[in-house]
């Protein structure tokens, strides 16, 4: 059975529990070969090894029976002992019970008890109070002080208490019969309030808390207490303001004293607000009253910045003194303190800020133009300046005479940044020193005299400048300097832009007044957009006539019909070359000069205006065989010129015009062919028959019958 239960080992598998078995038989295994192999020996083995496990399984059997019937006996037991505890437990809970309501009837006559040994015992205490009372009044009466209390110095405590009591009452005596000594009391009472103030401030300097603490707790009963509190706030002080930062001093003395006012007082919110209040009305307003007064008139600039840092110091402090314990409202009592101090200049602030951006906005542009030896021409108003503009926004023509600038485009980046910068600051000041209620007002008038300088005193004047400069189409050799005027006066309006958003719109975006703003700044980009388009309408203008003058002066009638067709060794012409190299460079001008779609719109008018005026030129002459191949060559190079201008529309107007011009060249017989081509099929008539009664064979030719 021994080598039975060794088969039994964890984890039981029987497959391999019968290999091991047929492995330990002799002759059961494959050890030894096929001749070794016994199979009645291993059938033999098994049918003893069963009557073994079956043996087995009868023992394991019996004594899972004994176990169980064994458990069976136990649990009865255990259920019996659970019963016995259960009738224990409602005996003990029934006493327990019982006395509990034992204790209450005897906690019920105690307090009974108690109540009624009060009522005889208050009477008592008080009747030997009053006579305590009474035998210390006599002494006042009697003018002789015998009781040590009042004598000895170390019973101080004790005897203001006394006499704090005989002052309470003397006050409710006639006054007729005991004025001696309600006045002697009342000198007692004020001499032991002095000395009690002078023992907390001798404390105070040695720093003895403790004894302090026991003082104030004295003092709390007497008139004095107050005065006690201002010893203690103006001792405080002594020494703490060494530096020359009053706000970093008083913070850090707060920070002090905000611990041992605990440790003190009874009340220290009280106290902590009392040198807050204290702090404010004394050494911060005398602070603020010493920087402010003595540059409120004489430089105005110095006092604005004044005033923002001193504000903007102030309602920090305050932010650091409100994590103290000053009460349950303390965020209105410290913007009450805050205003006490400023009310006075706030009032007056943004009347003195604009006065001070109007005169600092005027002083900026006028040193500008100092510096270019510029005197600024009046721009007109009024119904005939008026009418002077809605005739030049129609017609395109200049009115009056024009000036030479030399160059100048009277768009300063600097200014512009100062301005800005100016009024950057004057915002950031509005912000912090307005009532939240005037705030938008306030940005709103500040931009206002942001519009007034720069957009109108100093781009729409430099626009007014650069108009009056452009020369007329028919002047030759004319310098076009306003698309540098465009080029400056688009970079400042992006700047002016940039600060619209970044600066007014948080100012005034909940406010009525941001539709204001909004409209204002829509009407200033309205007017200088009428300008911008007037001066480049006119100064595309003048481009096209020097074009005009360049192929007026170069283009001879010979170029297009050479005397010698068998001599022309020219690849364009030197007219078409100069055109070319004059719109390539106002091309590049104008990429330089705009930014955005403004490109691509202003190269498509200035490229339409081009074709047609090559197309009109090209009319004026007649073509042989080699002059129309030199055409071609020509239309060919001002088509390159085109792709320069990276717009669709241009490049197509060429390439239909250089296929016109293939009309000049091409065979009489195959001229219809040509006219019915992909290009040409869809153009007027007229015009391929204008373009052929260019060539000089058109009548000899009969080509004129094509049309007929």
């Amino acid at each position: 059975m021994a080598t039975t239960a060794q088969l039994f080992e964890e984890p039981f598998d029987a497959d391999e529990y019968i290999e091991r078995l047929a492995w330990r038989t002799p002759g059961g295994g494959s050890k030894g070969g096929a001749e070794a192999f016994d199979p009645k020996r291993l059938l033999e083995e098994f049918e003893n090894h069963i009557e073994e496990l079956k043996q087995l399984d009868e023992k394991i059997q019996r004594r899972v029976e004994k176990l169980e019937h064994q458990c069976h006996r136990e649990a009865k037991e255990f259920a019996h002992k659970v019963q016995d505890l259960q009738r224990s437990n409602q005996v003990a809970f029934q006493h327990f019970q019982e006395l509990d309501d034992h204790i209450s009837y005897v906690a019920t006559k105690v307090c009974h008890l108690g109540d009624q040994l009060e009522g005889v015992n208050t009477p008592r205490q008080r009747a030997v109070e009053a006579q305590r009372l009474m035998t210390y009044f006599n002494e006042f009466l009697d003018g002789d002080l015998r009781s040590d209390v009042f004598n000895d110095p170390s019973k101080i405590k004790e005897a203001a208490d006394i006499i704090q009591k005989l002052h309470l009452i003397a006050q409710e005596l006639p006054f007729d019969r005991f004025a001696d000594v309600k006045a002697k009391i009342a000198s007692k009472y004020h001499d032991l309030e002095r000395q009690l103030i002078q023992e907390f401030t001798a404390a105070q300097r040695n720093g003895e808390i403790g004894r302090m603490r026991e003082v104030a707790a004295v003092l709390l009963h007497f008139k004095g207490y107050a005065h006690c509190v201002d010893v203690y706030i103006k001792q405080c002080q002594e020494g703490a303001y060494l530096r020359n930062d009053v706000f970093e001093d008083t913070a850090s003395l707060c920070q002090k004293v905000n611990k041992q006012v605990g440790e003190v007082f009874s009340s220290p919110e009280t106290v902590m607000a009392k040198l807050i209040q204290n702090i404010f009305e004394n050494k911060l307003q005398a602070h603020v009253k010493e920087k402010l007064d003595g540059t409120r008139h004489s430089d105005v600039e110095q006092y604005l910045k004044n005033l923002y840092e001193l504000y903007s110091r102030t309602t920090a402090l305050a932010t650091k003194l409100s994590e103290f314990n000053l009460g349950s409202d303390k965020h209105t009592f410290l913007s009450k303190l805050i205003k006490s101090i400023f009310s006075c200049y706030l009032e007056s602030y943004i009347d003195m800020e604009k006065d001070y951006l109007r005169t600092r906005g005027a002083t900026i542009l006028q040193r500008y133009y100092d510096s270019k030896n510029h005197q600024k021409r009046p721009i007109g108003t009024g119904s005939i300046q008026e009418l002077k503009e809605r005739i030049r926004q129609r017609t395109n023509l200049p009115l009056g005479p024009s000036i030479d600038t030399h160059g100048e485009t009277f768009l300063s980046p600097e200014l512009v940044v100062n301005l800005l910068q100016e009024t950057r600051h004057a915002f950031e000041r509005c912000h912090r020193l307005s009532d939240p209620s005037d705030l938008p007002k306030n940005a709103f008038s500040i931009f206002l005299l942001l519009v007034e300088h720069l957009c109108v005193d100093h781009i729409d004047y430099a626009l007014e400048i650069g108009l009056s400069a452009i020369p007329s189409p028919d002047a030759k050799n004319a310098n076009l300097y306003f698309l540098d005027v465009v080029q400056q006066a688009n970079s400042i309006f992006h700047l002016f832009d940039k600060q619209f958003n970044d600066q007014l719109m948080p100012l005034i975006s909940s406010s009525p007044k941001l539709a204001e703003c909004l409209h204002k700044k829509k009407e200033v980009i309205e007017q200088m957009e009428v300008k911008l388009d007037t001066g480049i309408d006119r100064t595309l203008n003048c481009m096209m006539g020097q074009m005009k003058h360049i192929l007026a002066t170069e283009q001879r009638k010979t170029d297009f019909k050479p005397e010698d067709e068998n001599n022309v060794m020219i690849q364009y012409t030197t007219a078409c070359s100069k055109v070319c190299a004059y719109v390539s460079r106002q091309v590049e001008h104008v990429r330089k000069s705009m930014d955005g779609k403004n490109v691509d719109t202003v190269l498509t008018e200035l490229g339409v205006r081009f074709h047609r005026l090559i197309h009109e030129h090209l009319q004026q002459f007649s073509y042989s065989s080699m002059g129309g191949m030199l055409a071609i060559c020509d239309v060919a190079e001002y088509r390159r010129c085109a792709k320069d201008f990276r717009v669709p529309l241009v490049l197509q107007l060429f390439d239909t015009l250089h296929a016109l011009c293939n009309l000049l060249v091409v065979a009489p017989d195959n001229l219809k062919q040509v006219c019915s081509g992909e290009q040409l099929t869809n153009l007027d008539r007229n015009l391929l028959h204008a373009f052929v009664q260019l060539r000089v064979d058109y009548r000899s030719a009969r080509l004129g019958r094509h049309f007929s």
